[in-house]
């Protein structure tokens, strides 16, 4: 506590005045944790901020906009897979106390925090001049200093992802920062330009060097440099959150979801009793960790998140059974990760996109589910499932939905490639559906797909201008099979095979 009083009066985070009558002063209060840092070998560290609190804020007084872009995941993964492929260096670094270099534009008064109340000021309150820890603007004040210093050290802003910066030399692009609050993963072929940019860094902020990246948001990175292997992982975060609902000790299961589940919203609590009883059930907070995981690293995990996740605001006893069943494969499939790398012979064509769709498969509302998936050299880096936000008529024009938002994230995914020097010209989309494929080439088919929203029609325009191919594949091949359905174990384990889903 010592330790953050003098960091926050070091960098000058407020000065005490006379309290206000026209201003309420907010709060604040200490928080503590224990730390894990990954440095080499693993250091338990204690920890206190003080934060103030920012609930109490009103819009329009004490914060305007609040806003804060942080890196995409997917950027994460395809800068993983291209260190992996290319063989690049990766490092990490941590910002002290980032909040603080960020600026106020508002006036903001907050009470003196507990233990450490000035002696002979006590009636006095703190008049901020940094975005303190707590504050609802502090993220995106902070994301502001750190977006105008980069441009000054001569770094460029992705137009794709704004927390992905580039540095050039004569045009060439030599090194890539991605940003994630305070967190940042620097990379590039070449190790004296890292270390130049770090040192750039340590002039304008007060920095931490992690060295080579081996954890970042949870995610354990772990690399073979011989083979040219990466693997992201999340064993131990799965460990703990097991150890957390006490699941460690459950029977593991080898698939996400069986496909003895039928979920729908009539299974919901009918009487007050059972309402009371599934209150006392962790639902909500077990589907947002398990959610965390699959944003992360495990596409296996997203046909079952999203069917689980419909009902989180009434849960019954038949969707509690479905969450304890994905619990169960979690603590199975506990070392699994994605593997990047390895590949021999890449062509032009590293992006590659597979969707599928599953029709009428909510029994509520008979939506469809959609799912694509993307694979960058070989492997995950970018995927989805989800409900269709119309009722399909038919599994041809679910499949076309499908294929219309596999299009939509290619054309991200082609730009923010070409902004870690990969240029694609064409983005090969595979979909097991010839009525989709005949439906996004040409004008057939008119008096069976009149009704279909013009909007998805945008798909001939990028297949007639050659930014997207779409292409037939069988289903026993398209590994976006398993982000819309329950499959048998076999078929299961075959689709994370295709996108180097293994276990390390």
């Amino acid at each position: 506590m010592i330790d953050e009083i003098r960091s926050l009066l070091k960098n000058g985070t407020w000065i005490l005045v006379k309290r206000s009558d026209l201003q309420k002063p907010i709060g604040c209060k200490w928080i503590y944790k224990r730390k894990i840092e990954v440095t080499g070998t693993e250091k338990l560290r204690y920890k206190a901020r003080l934060v103030a609190k920012g609930y109490s804020q009103k819009e329009g007084i004490d914060y305007n906009e609040v806003f804060s872009p942080v890196v995409k995941h997917s950027s994460i993964r395809i800068l993983m897979a291209l260190v992996a492929q290319m063989d690049w260096e990766l490092h990490q670094m941590d910002v002290k106390t980032a909040f603080l270099h960020g600026g106020l534009e508002e006036t903001i008064y907050m009470m003196q925090p507990e233990g450490f109340i000035a002696p002979g000021d006590e009636d006095k309150v703190c008049l901020l001049k940094r975005s303190l820890y707590g504050l609802k603007q502090s993220s995106r004040q902070w994301y502001l200093t750190f977006d105008e210093e980069m441009y000054r050290l001569g770094f460029r802003k992705s137009k794709f992802d704004g927390c992905v910066y580039i540095k050039y030399k004569n045009e060439v692009s030599v090194a890539w920062l991605l940003l994630y609050v305070d967190d940042m993963l620097i990379a590039g072929p070449n190790i004296e330009e890292i270390q130049c940019i770090k040192r750039q860094l340590n002039s304008v902020f007060e920095m931490k060097d992690l060295g080579c990246a081996k954890r970042i948001l949870g995610i354990d990175i772990i690399r073979d440099r011989k083979e040219r292997k990466l693997w992201l992982m999340q064993s131990d975060y799965i460990g703990r959150m097991l150890n957390k609902y006490q699941m460690n000790n459950s029977k593991g299961v080898s698939t996400p979801l069986s496909q003895q589940f039928k979920l729908s919203a009539n299974q919901s609590p009918k009487t007050e009793s059972e309402r009371k009883e599934m209150d006392l059930i962790p639902y909500s907070n077990i589907v947002g960790s398990l959610m965390y995981t699959m944003v992360c690293t495990r596409p296996d995990l997203a046909q079952a998140m999203s069917v689980v996740s419909r009902y989180m605001s009434d849960p019954g006893k038949s969707h509690w059974q479905a969450v304890k069943w994905v619990m169960r494969y979690a603590k199975q499939s506990q070392g699994v990760g994605i593997m990047y790398g390895g590949v021999e012979d890449t062509d032009n064509n590293p992006l590659v996109g597979y969707c599928d769709s599953d029709y009428a498969a909510n029994l509520d509302n008979r939506k469809s589910q959609s799912g694509y998936i993307f694979t960058f050299f070989g492997s995950a880096v970018s995927w989805k499932s989800g409900l269709q936000f119309v009722v399909a008529l038919s599994t041809t024009e679910a499949e076309y939905i499908s294929l219309t938002e596999a299009v939509k994230e290619s054309k991200w995914l082609k730009g923010i490639i070409s902004d870690f020097g990969i240029k694609q010209k064409s983005v090969n989309i595979s979909c097991d559906s010839s009525g989709a494929l005949c439906l996004a080439k040409h004008q057939v088919f008119h008096e069976r797909s009149k009704h279909i929203d013009v909007r998805m029609h945008f798909i001939r325009d990028e297949v007639d201008k050659g930014d997207v191919k779409v292409v037939k594949i069988s289903t026993d091949h398209n590994p976006a099979d398993m982000l819309t359905k329950a499959l048998p174990t076999a078929k299961f384990d075959y689709c994370l095979e295709l996108v180097n889903v293994v276990r390390k």
